[in-house]
């Protein structure tokens, strides 16, 4: 296990200077890139979703109960499953009240989506202790539509906007193999005008993980998050696969 170098103060003071100036650099370029991300176009929603809740049947505009904007954290749950996806539920175990509370002052609703039946749902988020809105998508397009349920007798591949091609022209065809059909995670973002709802934009692999408070809060640490692809190797004691769980 390595540590940072031992320093006297006055050079640690001029290296954390040095950092915060790109600090400051990576702020303003988010700013930006969330400036344009607010500019994208949008898309109408003209197809009908049926989702399943607790109070009973709900449409994709029940969904922001009367909010104008809706978040949808796409869950991994296949409907074969008895338990939730653990890096999707490691990233649930996050979702606080307060959290919802202050999306909820700023018009804005937070839900998770899955393709298993709500009685399987309601019975892992009973298990868990979890008090978000959670909805079922089974019987429905909608994982299909925004592809995170992968199955090319359904609709082609076409995660985080790349098909089979290009991920396998990257190098990555790894990421999207596996006997379909098969569950990937994401988020989805939704606008309301009156009745019409719009689709602004959606995130999937790492584009979504930011969200998450665990890794904000270790990416400030000298160790980092402790994974095995992180620099400078040999950081941590305990190295840890890319595999966003928490279970150690």
């Amino acid at each position: 296990m390595t540590l940072p170098h031992v320093v006297p103060p006055a050079e640690w003071l001029a290296a954390r200077k040095a950092l915060l100036a790109k600090e400051k650099e990576l702020t303003q370029l988010r700013d930006a890139l969330n400036v344009e991300r607010r500019n994208l176009p949008m898309v109408e929603i003209e197809k009908q979703y049926a989702f399943e809740g607790p109070e009973g049947s709900a449409s994709l505009l029940d969904l922001f109960e009367g909010r104008l904007q809706l978040i949808v954290g796409h869950f991994m749950f296949d409907p074969s499953w008895t338990d939730g996806c653990p890096s999707c539920s490691a990233g649930a175990d996050e979702i606080a009240p307060g959290l919802l509370e202050h999306l909820d002052t700023r018009d804005t609703r937070l839900v998770e989506v899955s393709r298993a039946p709500l009685a399987t749902i309601e019975d892992y988020k009973r298990r868990k202790g979890w008090t978000f809105p959670w909805y079922s998508s089974y019987g429905s397009d909608f994982n299909y539509d925004f592809h995170v349920t992968i199955d090319d007798a359904v609709t082609p591949l076409d995660y985080n906007f790349r098909t089979r091609e290009e991920w396998e022209a990257a190098g990555k065809g790894s990421t999207v193999a596996g006997e379909q059909p098969y569950e990937l995670p994401g988020m989805s973002v939704f606008l309301r005008e009156g009745d019409a709802v719009f689709h602004t934009s959606s995130s999937y692999g790492r584009g979504a993980e930011w969200t998450g408070g665990s890794y904000a809060y270790l990416d400030l640490t000298p160790l980092g998050r402790q994974e095995e692809w992180e620099q400078p190797s040999g950081r941590a004691a305990d190295v840890r696969a890319a595999q966003p769980d928490f279970a150690s």
